[in-house]
């Protein structure tokens, strides 16, 4: 039996862990002890991380679908699709490329990296959409979790990163968490919380939701959903109102205070009581014992970023930290938790329309340059679109390569997603399933996983570690650089690489956060947290040490808006979705491990038991969710973890596709959609017995 060191492939955490190997076939799963980040522990997604590798479900050849006289895309069966050689689909796909870029221009080109493929992977997929395809019209599902983040936290700082590690949890006096469910989502993040709160740390949740860290927290303070802006221009009301701020911080270090502070005068604890609903006593309370302290962590997720106000809400919690001083130093800082296991490298790597690797913008001569050199080919100078601009109606793009990801799951208002697909003249998908978009693709190319391959992951906390290769790939499934590189050969650009070793040699090259990072070093450590400049450089745990990226740190004085859609005597309900402890994301991989499926084989719907008595629903009663995009049927489960006139949808479960109702509005900057306040109705299924 071999043992085998690699990464877990589900949330950003970045557990290591070992995958031990019979006869060709993983068989167990052991966490890694040595490990920074997990230290010998794993949640239940990790400990059965390996049974979706081997599913007799996954794709293990080339596929093309069948066309007839006549034809109009839809959403197919495997039926309509028949085997083909490597040979032929990569040919057809050049062709096709080829074909619409002549007739067409580059910008009718699209392509989707992915957060689950390696550094090394994204950055070959970057490489194709600028060197060979020649269009910057590149993105991936940070757009639809994180794009916000990196707007909002770039702005403020000059990073938008998470910038403490999770080891400085263990020293931190106060933990402040917003828009996460850490204990289900970032399970060794969430642990270490509960942990550091039982050694004396306080804990302020703000969460709509009654979720498990409530049991843990000095305060919960449980806003109306898209009221973050008032909450913390309201904490920053009080901090300056009774001297709490650390103003030598300010003046040494930041910019634009007094225009931020003229905008919060008017966030009173009664005025933000008004809009969130958060009482007054309970918002003055927070803000003493997060301005009080020297050592406060600030932590969000998908709560804070997936609104049209996204980038508002995180310039706020930037307002916040800075007002305080509690950022550049250990145990502080601003930290998004990142939800896919490579969602921060795919960033890194220019899986993005605006920036080449390490986020060099692409509208930048000096950094187009220097790649232009490397790949000895002019690049394109406009940035391109993003993700969820390549699925609005009227787009330029006729053709999509979609690498591991699934947009009509993930995407919001799928009615409007599956209206673009029709009229797309051609879709190529690569993934280890037959996705809900897979049904939509002309041709389908079958991946591997992260077990079969070798590579990179870039964690939540900045951090670059080895993926090993464990089993080969299944049937005649390949390494997803390998089938990127044939296909650049094919286009008539060939990438010649032996080993992923290599590719990051040339990203190093490239890349200044990366600089010192090749696998020599990554075999001898558990990982590097960039910025990592030279070979000689340790890493960097914590970022904006002794003054800010962008020089000084800029306070953004920032109003709060109302939501996009708000609840009237038709729609009386605020929806808001997410994820739940036993599932990820689209389900691709979690509802083919049949551990996780059992546990929770089927959608809910989290609904008030006051609602649910008037309006005469039973516990686990079929209903349907409608709203102004679509409607689906799913159990309700009736739970105080969600307030009156709220409920909570997980978005992993296609028979009930919770983006069926979600509305596709954007934040004006980031473009990322509005997945947390959506107005619905309920009524009864005339299915129930």
């Amino acid at each position: 039996m071999n043992t085998i060191l690699t990464i877990c492939p589900w949330c950003g955490c970045g557990c290591s862990l070992l995958l031990r190997e019979r006869e060709g076939k993983i068989v167990e799963t052991l966490p890694s002890s040595d490990s920074p980040v997990n230290q010998g522990r794993l949640c239940v997604k990790g400990w059965n991380c390996y049974e979706y590798v081997s599913s007799p479900l996954r794709l293990v050849k080339p596929l093309m679908r069948e066309r007839s006289r006549g034809y109009r895309k839809s959403a197919g069966s495997l039926d309509d699709f028949r085997e083909v050689s490597w040979r032929k689909a990569l040919k057809f796909i050049a062709s096709k490329f080829k074909d619409i870029r002549e007739k067409k221009g580059s910008v009718a080109l699209g392509l989707l990296s992915s957060a689950k493929c390696t550094n090394e992977e994204n950055y070959l997929m970057m490489k194709l959409a600028r060197a060979v395809l020649q269009t910057n019209n590149i993105d991936h599902c940070a757009r639809l979790c994180h794009s916000s983040t990196v707007v909002g936290l770039a702005r403020a700082f000059g990073s938008g990163a998470m910038t403490n590690s999770i080891e400085e949890i263990e020293k931190a006096e106060v933990i402040l968490v917003t828009g996460s469910n850490t204990t289900e989502q970032h399970p060794e993040i969430g642990g270490r919380i509960i942990r550091r709160v039982l050694k004396g740390a306080k804990l302020i949740l703000v969460d709509p939701r009654n979720i498990h860290l409530a049991k843990f927290a000095t305060l919960h303070l449980r806003p109306r959903p898209g009221t973050d802006v008032a909450w913390i221009n309201g904490l920053i009301h009080v901090i300056l109102k009774e001297g709490l701020a650390d103003l030598d911080f300010i003046d040494k270090y930041t910019e634009n205070f007094l225009s931020m502070k003229e905008i919060v005068k008017k966030y009173t604890p009664k005025f933000v009581e008004e809009i969130t609903g958060i009482p007054a006593k309970k918002l003055m309370e927070t803000a003493r014992i997060y301005g009080s302290s020297r050592q406060a962590m600030i932590f969000y997720a998908m709560g804070i970023t997936q609104h049209v106000t996204g980038t508002d809400n995180v310039l706020s919690l930037a307002n916040l930290s800075m007002v305080t001083g509690n950022v550049g130093r250990p145990s502080t800082g601003v930290n998004p938790l990142r939800g896919q296991n490579n969602v921060q490298g795919a960033c890194d790597m220019g899986a993005l329309p605006d920036f080449l690797t390490g986020y060099q913008k692409v509208e930048d001569r000096d950094s187009r340059k220097k790649f232009e050199q490397c790949w000895d080919v002019k690049l394109p100078t406009d940035v391109g679109l993003t993700e969820t601009e390549m699925f609005i109606e009227g787009n330029p793009i006729q053709a999509l390569y979609i690498m591991g990801e699934n947009p009509l799951l993930s995407e919001p208002n799928i009615g409007r997603v599956e209206k673009f697909m029709e009229s797309l003249e051609f879709l190529v998908v690569q993934d280890i399933f037959f996705t809900e978009t897979a049904r939509w693709a002309d041709v389908i190319l079958p991946g591997s996983s992260f077990a079969e391959k070798d590579g990179t992951f870039t964690s939540t906390e900045r951090r670059i570690q080895r993926v090993r290769k464990v089993v080969e790939p299944v049937g005649e499934s390949q390494s997803d650089w390998k089938i990127i590189c044939q296909l650049a050969k094919e286009l008539g650009y060939p990438m010649e690489y032996s080993h992923p070793a290599q590719i990051m040699e040339e990203i190093a090259s490239l890349t200044p956060i990366y600089g010192g990072v090749n696998y020599s070093r990554l075999d001898k450590i558990e990982g590097l947290q960039w910025p990592c400049p030279e070979d000689s450089h340790p890493g960097t745990p914590y970022l904006h040490k002794g003054g800010f990226k962008r020089g000084k740190g800029l306070f953004t004085p920032v109003e709060y808006k109302p939501a996009q859609e708000t609840t009237d005597e038709e729609y009386p309900f605020l929806l808001t979705t997410g994820r739940i402890y036993q599932h990820w994301h689209t389900g691709t991989m979690s509802r083919l491990t049949f551990t996780l499926q059992r546990e929770v084989p089927q959608a809910f719907v989290e609904m008030n038991p006051r609602d649910g008595q008037f309006l005469g629903i039973r516990n686990r009663q079929l209903i349907k969710v409608v709203s102004r995009r679509g409607e689906i049927i799913a159990k309700a489960f009736l739970t105080e973890k969600v307030g009156e006139k709220t409920i909570f949808i997980p978005f992993h479960f296609s028979e009930a596709a919770a983006n069926r109702l979600t509305l596709d509005s954007l934040d004006p900057q980031a473009k990322i959609p509005e997945y947390k306040v959506c107005a619905v109705k309920i009524e009864l299924w005339g299915g129930n017995n």
